[in-house]
């Protein structure tokens, strides 16, 4: 006996107006289709598994044939599941974002993959737009305030003097990063290196970063492209137990920029690390969408204290949000939506001169200008 065909509708759509254009958006499958009042109507009635039948008198002023036509598309559009089907793997992961969707779904799936242009062109159209609209100042001012003057402690001990000379390196030496020089960086970025215990719930993992709740969301992975001691490979690392992790041996081809799109200047950085979110570690505790933010700042903490310590090693760090997310993510074998790279950074060994470091190769170095205020 022939099955009936029944329609559920995604759980993750939004629907939004682009311009004239009425959108339906599933955030977890990424798919979008400028719809109209009748696929509306359709998605509307499908809240539980239907069949072609049941639909249509929910749908006033819809002919059969129309619907005909229409299911069709807004199943290949994923708007619609034949629930005879398991729906995608996307849409099971999604849910487990339930107490933060659609704010933080819809913001976590429409900011990945975004394309990159290459740097000319983006040039081009940042001085075309100053001539209309001039580059906002980088300090607010408050005319008229009453000022206090702060007092002025030089750097005299080795913290401020790592803090000033972070800078974001861009061209690097042709030799590899010893493994202890990784192993410094690694256990002072990401190890856990206390724990705390908490009554009836296990205990709390601490590193030299905070975390909201201490939860502990990012996971540290690496490539490691040119490190005496390590092979080739991607790797995760054990925070807990200082050990890496193999995921994959040997790289994939394409380089740098198979990960980093339009930034070939990383081309000779020895590592790249990639700062994941593991968002379950915080769903538990925060079942509002606020706590997506948590995340976000907390992979912004370890990056920052990675360029530090690499700095403080000597080394030559840089970071970069301009990510090929699904590379990154098919390489690692992470989901993409419970687990999902968020940041990327990289060290590599110094060549003389950070003002000229600091530049792409090919790229004049501008001099760097004392502000007088910290002379």
């Amino acid at each position: 006996m022939r099955r009936r065909v029944t329609f559920v509708r995604s759980a993750h759509i939004v629907s939004y107006w682009d311009g004239a254009d009425l959108m339906l958006y599933n955030y977890a499958a990424r798919t979008e289709l400028i719809a109209s009042v009748d696929m509306c109507a359709i998605v509307n009635a499908c809240e539980a598994p239907r069949t072609a039948a049941a639909i249509l008198p929910r749908c006033p002023g819809l002919r059969a044939d129309a619907l005909a036509e229409l299911l069709p598309l807004l199943v290949r559009y994923r708007m619609l599941y034949r629930s005879a089907r398991a729906a995608a793997a996307a849409e099971r992961a999604m849910k487990k974002f339930h107490a933060w969707n659609p704010a933080a779904g819809f913001f976590h799936q429409s900011t990945k993959d975004v394309p990159f242009g290459d740097r000319v062109s983006a040039a081009k159209r940042q001085r075309a737009r100053a001539k209309s609209w001039p580059m906002p100042a980088p300090v607010k001012r408050i005319e008229s305030a009453a000022i206090t003057r702060l007092p002025d402690r030089p750097a005299i001990d080795e913290f401020p003097k790592v803090l000033l000379a972070r800078r974001t390196w861009r061209r690097f030496a042709d030799r590899r990063v010893d493994v202890a020089d990784l192993a410094q960086l690694l256990r002072y970025t990401a190890g856990i290196h206390q724990w705390q215990p908490v009554r009836g719930l296990g205990r709390s993992a601490l590193r030299t970063s905070p975390s909201g709740g201490a939860r502990q969301s990012i996971e540290v992975y690496i490539a490691a492209r040119r490190v005496r001691g390590v092979k080739p490979g991607l790797y995760h690392y054990a925070s807990d137990k200082h050990v890496l992790e193999r995921v994959r041996a040997g790289l994939a081809i394409g380089g740098v920029e198979r990960y980093l799109p339009e930034q070939p200047w990383f081309e000779g950085a020895a590592v790249l690390v990639f700062f994941a979110a593991s968002f379950e570690r915080v769903l538990w505790r925060y079942d509002y969408s606020r706590a997506y933010r948590a995340v976000l700042i907390e992979a912004g903490h370890l990056c920052q204290t990675f360029c530090l310590t690499a700095t403080w090693l000597g080394l030559a760090p840089f970071c970069s949000m301009a990510l090929s997310d699904r590379s990154i993510e098919r390489d690692l074998k992470l989901d993409g939506i419970t687990e999902s790279v968020l940041y990327a950074a990289g060290v590599g060994v110094r060549v003389p001169g950070v003002d000229r470091a600091m530049a792409p190769s090919g790229v004049r170095a501008q001099p760097l200008i004392r502000n007088p205020a910290f002379a």
